[in-house]
């Protein structure tokens, strides 16, 4: 317990300074860059430990509880080939701190910890509780830089402690993918790294409860054992799980059985009616299922955009009473029905806040979740009634990955950041980042940026910067030093920008089905085409930045971490990129053929016909092209999906691919019968009967 006390003397010599003690040592890097995630609260002057191969030597008293965190450190620094044996001549030590004096070192916070030089060489982590030894270990993974003879340890005097005790995400389990358990350990332990403490599964029929097992459907359901192994497993990284089941909309894939159609709204619907003999006791053997299995002190009860309400079984209710009414009604009534079980009730507050005046009327001890994913300048006004009507807040914001062939992060990031802000001002508690999948289609590897801006912009106090963490991720994500995966993530914003400023939005996966020879196709490319170029630079330079950043890692003789996400970002690129190709190639067959039959009429000039004819559908030509990228795409998308996910639902998307590319097939196969036309005859049909459309596209 020796370093501990000089420790504590160290920043109390600072206390009202707002700037800790300096150590007389030689110049280092500074705290402004050593990009940290979370950044920490206080740090000064930082210096260079030297480890060539001897390694770091972990140490810890003999308090069972922080031996996790002691083993965890041990294994990453074995995984990054620095060695932890006794050899070893750097320390790393951890220490608890007791006292009243504690208190005040954490800004009374029972996750704090501070990590500052040690007697010898190396640092020394001192936390009041386990949670805060285990963050303080995580911290210093991130200090680890470089690898072989030329890995340091970074030696910094810093102190740290969360802006909001409750930092998570919710992660969308109902519309599409699954994850396996696999994934399920590694997401805990890489949300845990970053001092994330929440995970909250959200479920509307894809838990296999007692009650209604005919929703759950083989192979498409997390089981009660699962669960439990998941709890068990997430507590030792300080990660509570709080069970989100929709209990009022959101339950269409419940109400299409024909078994529970009369407790809807309307028939066969996705909202419960309210007043309905059946819906309480339903709701509530659900959440009796879920507290067996997740023993933390909360729950979700889901409740947002209830958008059938009053127009099936409640209509009449509705009219005589307001809409509001009929709505936090049924909410009161679920939490009685659930008291028995001991929880807090989140629910989601964007029906709620339409009513102000009623708000108050809700039990205290429930929690709102107002969410917006928009980058707004402002979010007060969807707190604001909560916070004045006595209910704690936990702020919603979002990663912009839905139906989304890469996540919008311009979007993401400036949401979290202003929408975590505001919280923070407003007292809310906690944030809970989310990550929906509505149209089946979420990779969750593609997230990782954006969840990791939510978790430092929840740990770190007031307005989190998005340059300093876009500076910061690829570092302490990956563990690349050279800058380029910061850049690549750049170039994927920039793409997304583009799409913006042509008038299409953000790059969604539905660009990426649609048939260019289509109507709709059409319209899409009279916007797309002048810019499908500067798309697919932007999309090839992520790609080739990428492999650099890799080139770079092997070349140091080192992995570069979480090459998961990595290949979900290279899947992302090459999506983007295919959408600017498809719509280039379809755009050349036209054109190519159109100047085809200006020349037919010219006998000298045939050869030339027959390369157009080839150029559009030979084994190189621009169909083909097409049908490739449906293909080759579609067995990378499966082997992304499979190492986050279960099978389940992945054919539905497979199916899409497989059809694309079978349309591309057929087209190819027609065009063999324009070229045998050709030689047989040297005359051209017309547009309408090749299959392309039957006007020229923009700019021919």
């Amino acid at each position: 317990m020796r370093h501990h006390v000089a420790l504590a003397s160290l920043f109390f010599v600072c206390a009202g300074t707002g700037v800790l003690a300096q150590r007389s040592e030689p110049a280092a890097p500074t705290c402004a860059n050593m990009r940290l995630v979370p950044a920490p609260r206080e740090c000064t002057a930082v210096k260079e430990i030297p480890l060539g191969v001897s390694g770091v030597r972990v140490q810890s008293e003999s308090i069972a509880e922080d031996e996790f965190a002691s083993k965890d450190l041990q294994q990453w620094l074995a995984a990054r080939g620095v060695g932890s044996d006794t050899g070893s001549s750097a320390t790393v030590h951890f220490e608890r701190v007791h006292g009243a004096h504690a208190k005040d070192l954490f800004g009374g916070n029972d996750e704090g910890y501070m990590i500052a030089p040690g007697s010898g060489r190396g640092l020394v982590v001192t936390a009041e509780t386990s949670a805060g030894i285990f963050y303080g270990a995580q911290t210093v993974k991130q200090l680890i830089r470089g690898s072989g003879k030329d890995t340091v340890l970074l030696e910094p005097t810093l102190r740290d402690w969360p802006a909001m005790p409750h930092r998570g995400i919710s992660d969308d389990w109902s519309r599409g993918p699954l994850p396996n358990m696999e994934f399920l350990k590694r997401e805990i332990r890489t949300l845990a790294a970053y001092k994330i403490n929440i995970f909250s599964p959200y479920f509307e029929h894809t838990f296999a409860y007692s009650a209604s097992p005919v929703a759950a459907f083989p192979g498409g359901a997390m089981t009660p054992d699962e669960a439990r192994e998941l709890v068990t497993y997430a507590a030792q990284y300080h990660v509570t799980i709080v069970p989100e089941q929709e209990s009022f909309g959101h339950l269409h894939h419940l109400l299409k059985f024909e078994q529970f159609g009369a407790l809807g709204e309307t028939p066969h619907g996705a909202v419960l009616a309210p007043g309905d003999a059946g819906t309480l006791p339903l709701i509530g053997s659900w959440f009796a299922d879920l507290a067996k299995v997740f023993p933390g002190p909360y729950a979700h009860i889901g409740a947002d955009e209830t958008f059938e309400l009053g127009f099936g079984q409640t209509r009449d209710a509705v009219r005589q009473r307001g809409l509001g009414a009929v709505y936090l009604d049924f909410l009161k009534q679920i939490h009685t029905t659930l008291e028995p079980n001991h929880k807090r009730l989140l629910f989601w507050g964007d029906i709620a806040v339409n009513s102000p005046e009623l708000v108050s009327t809700l039990p205290k001890d429930m929690i709102a979740v107002p969410w917006e994913y928009d980058a707004k300048p402002d979010f007060t006004s969807l707190i604001l009634p909560f916070s004045k009507a006595g209910l704690e807040t936990w702020v919603a914001p979002g990663v912009s990955n839905w139906n989304r062939i890469y996540p919008n992060n311009n979007e993401a990031l400036g949401n979290i950041r202003a929408f975590v802000r505001d919280g923070q001002k407003l007292g809310s508690k906690g944030v809970l980042n989310t990550v929906w999948n509505d149209d089946g289609e979420g990779i969750f590897d593609e997230n990782w940026f954006g969840i990791l801006f939510g978790a430092a912009a929840g740990w770190q106090p007031g307005e989190s910067s998005e340059d300093s963490f876009a500076a910061s991720f690829g570092l302490a994500f990956h563990g690349d030093e050279t800058g380029k995966i910061d850049e690549a993530q750049r170039e994927l914003m920039a793409a997304h920008n583009l799409f913006k400023k042509a008038g299409l939005g953000d790059v969604e996966d539905g660009y990426f089905w649609i048939d260019p020879f289509s109507d709709e196709g059409q319209r899409v490319s009279a916007k797309l085409l002048p810019v499908a170029a500067e798309l697919r630079l932007h999309a090839e330079r992520a790609i080739t930045l990428l492999a650099e950043a890799r080139a770079a890692a092997r070349l140091e003789k080192h992995t570069l971490e979480n090459g998961e996400a990595l290949d979900a970002l290279e899947l992302g690129a090459r999506r983007m990129d295919f959408i600017g190709l498809k719509f280039q190639s379809a755009q050349d067959c036209v054109a190519l053929y159109s100047r085809a039959q200006a020349l037919a009429g010219d006998t000298s000039r045939w050869s030339e016909i027959e390369d157009i004819l080839e150029t559009i559908g030979s084994n190189n030509g621009r169909l083909e092209d097409i049908r490739d990228g449906y293909t080759l795409l579609g067995q990378l998308f499966s082997q992304a999906w499979l190492r986050d996910n279960r099978p389940y639902w992945l054919d539905n998307n497979r199916d899409r691919y497989d059809r694309a590319a079978q349309l591309w097939m057929s087209r190819a196969e027609r065009w063999s019968q324009v070229t045998g036309h050709w030689e047989d005859t040297h005359t051209l049909p017309p547009l309408s009967e090749t299959g392309f459309p039957a006007t020229t596209p923009p700019g021919n």
